[in-house]
């Protein structure tokens, strides 16, 4: 018998002693004085206070026992002796484990060290751990542990919860952000007939009671239009989407974006809604102001310089958030590459592609082959913040073409760290054009056009600024991490095989 499954013998050994002294192992509701953290903030010496929570920690003084208690907000220490308790709580007591949830209440007072403790007249258990966590100083070891068991991950490493505790708050102040200026909260649908707003390869299934064919979301761009079509000016959806395809560090097939519309509005100006609504993230999550002046002497604000870093704790790059942000027309930045590329021929073009070391696909349009260049030596080298912009129209179908050139459209792209993290449209709103594009991307499967979001758009639908911001990435971005599986607390995962 391995040593993990003797440990969990024991443990059911200890569990049919508590059952059988009467006990119930699992408990019920117990009624505390707050979270742990707030129990803190109310320690005053004396006063009589009750937790709940994990011991994660436990000192044998003989005749008296310190237990940590720890839940999500903190951790305060308690003190046990048979004198306070008694002697049945005592031995109830010797049949708890590291790991197990009890409540306490007891009187305040500090040790001699100055520790917060609590000195326990009562105690109950609340729920008995049959498995020993993970030893608290190594943690999972095991990469793909730590997001299958990701509950073990949270509890045994505090930087992977403050990670996912920063993107509640991230997404928390985006709501307020966008709520002070005026947008409204939709919800759309994430079962569609037609899975539109973006081009991507969606996961499909079937209703039963309607015999209908269905999809989940690629995106909520088609439906948030509607809305501006039906007399709202600004709206936004912070949803889950949904695309069947790879996986790799920067991807996963359910992620969450957020999409908000602004009617009367241009994708300049939805450029200068990002970059306020990033900044101003970078630096609530530092609990600073954004009016916070730079520091003296380097005219940097910290809070707008995000350290990425390895896993020994070597900084691997600064990326600077710090106002204003550059942009650059697409044309301008390839031409950074080679200032000829569109005056060469398509088969020179290939040919400077070997010689740059990009990969092409020799059945790739001459659009598909400059944005091969694009991303491999623009995108993935590009740090700190780049919105390029006016990019090819077959690019973008849904977007507004540039009045001066009806070869590109109205769009920026903004680059941070190497990917995308938001893209930012003029929308297209001529619904004989956005018919148009729309056949030019189905080909010959005219059975894709959306055509109740043509109908729609036929109605009327205002010039409007559109944006998408995906949530994944920008908590990589502002917390620091290199794999998006390290944001999503339960990512996507092949079945374990035993």
């Amino acid at each position: 018998m391995t040593e993990e499954n003797e440990l969990m013998a024991r443990r059911r050994e200890k569990l049919e002693a508590l059952h059988a002294r009467g006990l119930t192992p699992f408990g019920a509701a117990f009624a505390t004085s707050g979270s742990i953290g707030e129990v803190r903030e109310k320690f005053v010496e004396g006063e009589v206070l009750r937790a709940a929570g994990r011991m994660t920690a436990h000192r044998d003084m003989g005749k008296s026992h310190f237990v940590d208690l720890k839940d999500s907000t903190g951790r305060i220490q308690v003190y046990i002796q048979a004198k306070e308790v008694g002697q049945e709580a005592m031995e109830t007591f010797g049949l708890l484990d590291l790991g197990d949830f009890i409540g306490v209440e007891g009187s305040c007072f500090l040790t001699k060290t100055g520790e917060p403790t609590l000195k326990v007249s009562k105690l109950e258990v609340l729920a008995k751990s049959l498995r020993p966590l993970p030893e608290k100083w190594h943690g999972l070891q095991d990469v793909e542990a730590r997001y299958r068991q990701r509950y073990l991950d949270l509890l045994t490493n505090d930087e992977s919860r403050a990670v996912f505790e920063k993107r509640i708050r991230i997404v928390r102040e985006m709501r307020r952000f966008l709520e002070e200026r005026g947008f409204l909260e939709v919800e759309t649908p994430m079962l569609q007939a037609v899975a539109g707003g973006a081009t991507a390869e969606p996961f499909r299934t079937h209703h039963n009671a309607l015999g209908l064919d269905l999809s989940l979301r690629i995106a909520p761009e088609l439906y948030l239009k509607r809305l501006l079509v039906g007399g709202f000016t600004k709206v936004f959806e912070l949803n889950r989407n949904f695309r069947n395809e790879g996986i790799s560090r920067r991807h996963n097939p359910e992620f969450t974006m957020l999409e908000a519309y602004w009617a009367y509005a241009d994708f300049e100006q939805m450029a200068d809604l990002v970059e306020e609504l990033i900044c101003h993230l970078a630096e609530t999550l530092e609990g600073r102001a954004p009016s916070r002046p730079a520091d003296s002497g380097t005219g940097l604000r910290p809070s707008l310089q995000i350290e990425h870093r390895a896993p020994d704790g070597a900084v691997t790059r600064t990326i600077n958030l710090a106002r204003p942000w550059r942009r650059a027309r697409y044309r301008e930045l390839i031409r950074e590459i080679d200032p000829n590329w569109f005056e060469y021929s398509s088969e020179k073009r290939r040919e400077r592609c070997a010689e740059l070391g990009v990969e092409i696909n020799p059945r790739m349009a001459d659009y598909e082959v400059t944005q091969q260049v694009f991303e491999k030596l623009v995108e993935e080298k590009t740090f700190d913040p780049l919105f390029v912009t006016h990019c090819p129209k077959e690019l973008v179908p849904l977007a507004k073409q540039n009045p001066d050139d009806d070869s590109l459209v109205d769009v920026y792209e903004l680059i941070i760290n190497g990917q995308e993290i938001s893209p930012g449209y003029s929308e297209l709103n001529d619904p004989v054009t956005q018919r148009m594009r729309l056949l030019e991307q189905a080909g010959e499967e005219t059975q894709k056009l959306d055509e109740e979001f043509l109908l729609a758009l036929e109605h009327g639908m205002p010039p409007a600024g559109g944006i998408g911001i995906g949530i994944d990435r920008l908590t990589m971005l502002l917390t620091g991490a290199e794999s998006i599986r390290d944001v999503i607390l339960f990512p996507l995962l092949k079945p374990r095989r035993d």
